[in-house]
């Protein structure tokens, strides 16, 4: 007892000592301006400990007695690290801008990053404030426009709740996906394309095309743009191998906001606004002669009896303002050992066409704890419940869609219903748009919910040694319902046009994981060298189930499927179990060299062995040169190059032959389909060579990349015809290959930068070329309505996206294929041009984004011209002669070349402006800081392309057939006022 109160006693004598020893650090983080900064982090250096700048930029942080190394560290900013040996109580940390990026961390694996100065790869990479603060984005792809380089990002379609389709670094399949894997917080995120079942009325894959045309929206419209923080694109192999056989068309990587610590924030914002249709091409003239001429005598009398009236069928197609709203509330905060970020946004879009538009109401919450000194843990959670009233366009074989309908219909004809509601019937098609217009429904509705989590274990942490172990994972459920009602009371449903109305209900269920554990190894034997380890394994469910019940024969106005004379159900499973692994060394010496090797092994259920390996390696260099020799002006000069190979799954179902159905006199029963399945299928791969360098100049003021890239993809995938004594009529084999070469350039440039001054300027420009190098079957058609009206065509040596047709004595035609080549659809290159102007407190943003070249093949124009209606029917222009006006000319030479409907889609066009003010903080006594402004989308377009936009897909995101136009649903020019509040 007597030697516990010595040892107590001593202890006590000894505090103050101990208390006195620690050494105390208190400051301010403030910019240029000397502004204070709010959020930055300050951390001690190989040590849990740390704390970040509250709203005045002051932070205070405890070190051990013997002191210890800050780094501080801000986004936008160069990173700082300050020795601190005795106890400061007036420290100013004043940050330097990081102008040229270079302390940007992009990913070099799973669980890795490193500074972009010392990346051997291009990754593209873009902010929330790109994305974002310039306008108001209905959809995260749609939001991504022209801000990196190296995509081809196309509308498919105007309709409320998207359609997009993203091509990285050209074609990587013929008939696989061609979208890219998108990655949310580490959640593998669905972004399937589910068709509604709208073709059993359309019927437009009923006439030698096999490709659906519905029109669906794509899912990663499901996710709010305002929610993400960051978004970086593994554009090619030589960086996506690392994600193995799900990252051949690359590999989109989204992290979404977190809180910082710090006094709770919370951020309101509002917009409202319009859209309206981007191009109006107008309509015909008519008179008596014209009349007769198109529609002789029986037209006449209806043009007659109607006295010469004619309508603005355009105007009220396409013409309604759509009045556009988007709320959002957020607030985040945290301390030292918790950060929270909650958002809600809600959204209601109402389009151009009247009846369609848009809502969605998203949910978001991302937690993160320190739970002790070796564990940390995060949460990400959200729910997105939406609602998308889409039309029914695109083509069709029954002149029912509302475009195909328009333009077969002269403005002459009264479509409007009379005093009672009644609508007529169209004399000359088999549809009364107008009346489709109002009495139809085609909706696609979605609840969503998206679950990531992960936690870090920190099991050595040393001044050499570092060994976290990494458990992650999430799951992605959604249920699409689909809704088209087509009532018997239509046109081309009633008085035995039809089946008497038509209910098409769709339900799928997607049930989505994925699971990660994962070691990184940080091993520094010196200030010059280090090392970073890591290994994984990795395991995915993907499992889709959509369910289609089509009820025709409807009983009145009844919409239950039970109460219809006739039920048809059709299913469609998509189940795969895939699992890898995967190893990665990276090296860095002195920021000087950094060097990377690793390797992906995959194996999958939907490869044609489940249990094989397929193995995918990587590796990179990139060669720092000024630390090795001083070049003036020049403040950054890498040169780097890095290889990798990626993978593509075949098709679902291609590796077995499946079960059709079968009545025969009344007994059901199951028959072997006539395509046969391949039990020797291998995935698609993609092979990549990428070389570069960048440099910077004026302290990074000046900031250029350049890439080059050399991308093969082998072993694609086609169904071919195989011999009539194998007892099937198809066959799935791996008999191409396509190889893409393209150049990208990246230059950004600060040429004002003052206390009230601020300009900013970024160029993107780039450019593919593709060719098929290997095919192991004759070159055929793809992708289109035939060679009489234009059609892609895969050809050994040639381009995969050549457009070509029959073709007259003007034309230059094959003698062997009997085509000539009218064009091609990728274009000759992309060149977007962005520039920020702050003054004082205002900011102005503008995005431009010149196409130059790439093809479309304008059905639209034809069918327009089939019924005379075509906007420039009577114009000249498209005659070489000059002697037949531009409709009659098209006419005549249909059939006999394909030459007038393969037109050039080039644009220019200014994708986003936006102009604000920011209010005297002093007006709020420094409480809120409040923002005004006014912002537009898609507001100034030039193009000679005769449609409503260059910018389309009739067969949505399929890997070859994009830019076939049949009466799209038009795309949308926006603006939109803005007020938001921080507090």
């Amino acid at each position: 007892m007597q030697t516990f109160k010595r040892l107590l006693l001593l202890c006590c004598l000894l505090a103050p000592v101990w208390l006195f020893a620690q050494v105390s650090v208190s400051g301010t983080i403030v910019d240029n301006g000397n502004l204070p900064i709010q959020g930055a982090s300050i951390k001690i250096r190989n040590s849990n400990a740390g704390t970040s700048s509250d709203a005045n930029g002051k932070f205070s942080l405890s070190l051990p007695p013997k002191g210890g190394t800050l780094e501080i560290s801000y986004i936008g900013y160069k990173s700082q690290s300050i020795a601190v040996t005795n106890s400061l109580s007036d420290l100013v940390v004043k940050m330097q801008e990081d102008v040229g990026h270079l302390e940007e961390i992009v990913v070099t694996g799973l669980a890795t990053s490193a500074k972009r100065s010392n990346s051997a790869h291009a990754v593209g990479t873009v902010s929330a404030k790109q994305l974002v603060g310039t306008t108001s984005q209905p959809t995260v792809d749609g939001a991504l426009y022209g801000k990196f380089p190296g995509a081809n990002i196309s509308t498919n379609s105007g309709a409320p709740g998207g359609g997009i389709s993203i091509k990285l670094r050209g074609v990587t399949s013929l008939v696989g996906n061609s979208q890219p894997l998108f990655i949310v917080d580490g959640v593998y995120y669905d972004n399937s394309s589910i068709q509604s079942g709208t073709n059993f009325i359309s019927k437009a894959a009923g006439q030698g095309s096999t490709n659906f045309q519905d029109n669906p929206s794509n899912r990663v419209a499901d996710l709010d743009p305002e929610d993400i923080d960051r978004i970086e694109i593994l554009k090619g192999a030589s960086t996506a191998a690392i994600y193995g056989a799900r990252a051949a068309a690359g590999v989109v990587i989204i992290t979404t906001k977190k809180g910082k610590s710090g006094k709770p924030k919370i951020e309101i914002g509002h917009s409202i606004g319009q859209q309206m249709q981007l191009n109006k091409l107008g309509q015909r003239s008519w008179d008596t002669a014209k009349v007769l001429a198109a529609y002789k005598a029986s037209g006449l009398a209806i043009y007659n009896a109607n006295g010469g009236k004619t309508y603005n069928y355009e105007d009220e197609l396409y013409g309604n303002k759509g009045l556009l709203t988007n709320t959002r509330l957020s607030l985040s905060g945290g301390n030292e050992n918790t950060s929270y970020y909650a958002g809600v946004t809600y959204r209601d879009d109402e389009g151009i066409v009247k009846g369609t538009g848009y809502r969605k109401s998203s949910f978001r919450l991302n937690l993160d704890q320190k739970v002790t000194k070796f564990l940390d843990m995060s949460m990400n959670a959200n729910y997105v419940e939406s609602s998308a009233d889409r039309g029914y366009f695109n083509n069709d074989n029954t002149s029912t869609t509302l475009g195909v309908a328009y333009v077969s219909t002269p403005s002459w004809i009264n479509l409007y219903p009379d005093a009672n509601g009644n609508y007529p019937n169209n004399p000359l098609v088999p549809s009364n748009f107008i009346q489709t217009r109002d009495l139809m429904t085609n909706n696609e509705k979605v609840n969503r919910i998206l679950l990531g989590g992960k936690a870090t274990f920190k099991i050595i942490k040393s001044d050499k040694h570092n060994l976290n172990l990494i458990a992650l994972g999430g799951i992605d459920n959604y249920t699409l319902k689909t809704t088209a009602i087509f009532p018997a009371i239509l046109q081309f449903q009633k008085a035995g046009n039809g089946t008497n109305g038509a209910l098409i209900y769709g339900t799928t269920v997607a049930n989505n994981t994925n699971l990660s554990a994962l070691a990184v190894y940080d091993f520094k034997p010196s200030d010059e060298l280090s090392f970073t380890t890591q290994a994984g394994l990795n395991t995915f469910k993907v499992d889709l189930n959509t369910v289609v019940n089509t009820a025709t024969q409807l009983i009145g106005t009844q919409t239950n499927i039970d109460q219809a004379g006739a039920l048809q159900a059709d299913q469609t499973k998509t189940f795969s179990r895939d699992k890898g692994f995967f190893a990665q060394e990276e090296i860095n010496w002195q920021d000087k060299i950094i060097a990377t090797v690793g390797i992906r092994g995959d194996k999958s259920s939907r490869n044609g062995d489940a249990d094989k390996l397929y193995y995918y390696p990587k590796a990179s260099l990139a060669f720092n040169i000024l630390p090795f020799v001083e070049i003036k002006p020049f403040s950054l000069l890498k040169i780097r190059g890095a290889y990798g190979e990626s993978g593509n799954f075949a098709p679902f179902g291609a590796v077995y032959t499946s079960l059709v159905p079968i009545n025969f006199n009344g007994t059901t029963g199951s028959i072997v389909d006539l395509t046969r399945g391949s039990a020797n299928l291998k995935p698609e791969r993609q092979k990549e060579l990428e070389l570069g360098f960048d440099a910077g100049i004026l302290n990074n003021r000046v900031n250029l990349e350049l890439t080059w890239y050399k991308k093969d993809v082998e072993d694609l995938i086609l169904k071919v015809v195989t011999t009539g004594s194998s007892g099937f009529t198809n066959d799935w084999k791996n008999v191409a290959a396509i190889q893409n070469k393209g150049v990208e350039i990246g230059l950004n440039v600060v040429p004002v930068i003052t206390k009230e001054w601020r300009w900013n300027m970024q160029f993107n420009w780039w450019k593919n070329k593709s060719k098929v190098t290997r095919l192991d079957v004759p070159a055929f058609n793809v992708g289109a309505f035939g060679a009489s009206l234009g059609t892609y065509r895969i050809e050994r040596g040639k381009s995969a996206t050549q457009l070509v047709g029959v073709g007259d004595s003007t034309d230059k035609v094959d003698p062997t294929s009997k085509l000539a080549v009218f064009g091609n659809a990728e274009p000759d290159f992309n060149l977007a041009f962005g520039n920020n102007v702050t003054w004082k407190n205002f900011e102005l943003s503008v995005l431009m984004h010149w196409k130059k070249g790439g093809d479309n093949i304008n059905l639209t124009t034809l069918l327009s011209d089939l019924s005379a209606t075509s906007f420039d029917y009577d114009k000249k222009g498209v005659d070489p002669s000059g002697q037949l006006a531009n409709g009659p000319y098209r006419l005549k030479v249909f059939g006999a070349t394909a030459r007038p409907f393969v037109q050039d889609a080039s644009y220019f066009r200014v994708r986003e402006i936006g102009i604000s003010y920011t209010l005297p903080g002093k007006w709020f006594k420094d409480i809120a800081r409040i923002k005004v402004g006014f912002s537009g989308r898609n507001l100034i377009n030039v193009f000679d392309y005769p449609s409503y936009d260059p910018e389309v897909s009739n067969f949505g995101t399929d890997a070859i057939s994009s830019n076939v136009e049949v009466t799209p649903f038009p795309s949308a020019k926006s603006y939109y006022f803005n007020i938001s509040a921080t507090f």
